[in-house]
């Protein structure tokens, strides 16, 4: 199959590696002062290389943090460090929790994350007093309505992510691939005609009826494209559960 990828895709949600860390520990309900590395650690590895397979151009932080958080599990599954005592015993010292600096540095960005978002309210707040003759506004109430609910860039990369582990479970021993040429352009064309054509949700796994990187990657892109250009409507009823795809109404 030949598919041409020259489409550049920019995700403003990404806001670096403390960001999807903190994106990690919501979803997973997770205590910051008491962090499962070895979780933590599993599901940023995914989702790294959910962002791998879709070629992005990663800042190194976020391999960085990668490395940070192997480095951090390992050093937790090695035993306590000894001291020989002064009649010449060894007994073990209560050495500084490694994960100590990671948690400080998440609890700051907490704060500091927070605070921009308090202050972005307060932006919002203020402008809707400004002094002005009336103006229609029902456009906007409307696309407020429509909007998606608790869905982000982190949430559909975990969705890809799933999606390539269940592929890669299904995938044959053998597939034959017709040859074809495959746009982003033309991928959005597909999936907004099939949404339209159901007349109401589907299933975001549903887009992917064969396991070919190349079909995904496009696939997945022009998802995103849609979802930017406000052309579809993305949902997810609970934490974990399925995403659901609907064309957005006209008019």
């Amino acid at each position: 199959m030949d598919v041409q990828l020259s489409y550049n895709v920019k995700i403003e949600a990404f806001e670096g590696p403390l960001d999807l860390l903190l994106h990690l520990i919501h979803r997973y309900e997770i205590d910051i002062y008491n962090i499962p590395v070895a979780q933590i650690t599993e599901q940023y590895m995914a989702y790294i290389h959910a962002m791998q397979e879709l070629e992005l151009d990663m800042a190194s932080e976020y391999l960085v943090m990668a490395a940070t958080l192997l480095a951090l599990k390992s050093k937790m599954l090695l035993p306590a460090p000894e001291e020989e005592a002064g009649d010449g015993e060894l007994e073990f010292t209560d050495d500084v929790d490694p994960r100590e600096e990671l948690m400080q540095r998440l609890l700051e960005y907490k704060k500091f994350k927070e605070a921009a978002h308090a202050l972005k309210q307060r932006e919002e707040e203020r402008a809707l007093l400004f002094t002005k003759p009336p103006s229609d506004l029902s456009a906007y109430a409307d696309e407020k309505k429509a909007a998606p609910l608790d869905v982000n860039v982190y949430d559909m990369l975990g969705a890809l992510s799933k999606l390539l582990r269940r592929k890669k479970l299904q995938k044959p021993l053998r597939a034959k691939i017709a040859r074809q040429d495959l746009s982003v352009e033309k991928r959005m064309a597909e999936i907004l005609q099939e949404l339209r054509e159901t007349n109401g949700r589907k299933n975001f796994y549903d887009l992917f009826p064969v396991y070919d990187r190349a079909y995904i990657v496009v696939t997945f892109l022009a998802v995103l494209e849609l979802i930017k250009q406000n052309e579809i409507i993305v949902e997810q009823e609970r934490n974990f559960s399925d995403l659901f795809l609907a064309a957005r109404p006209s008019g």
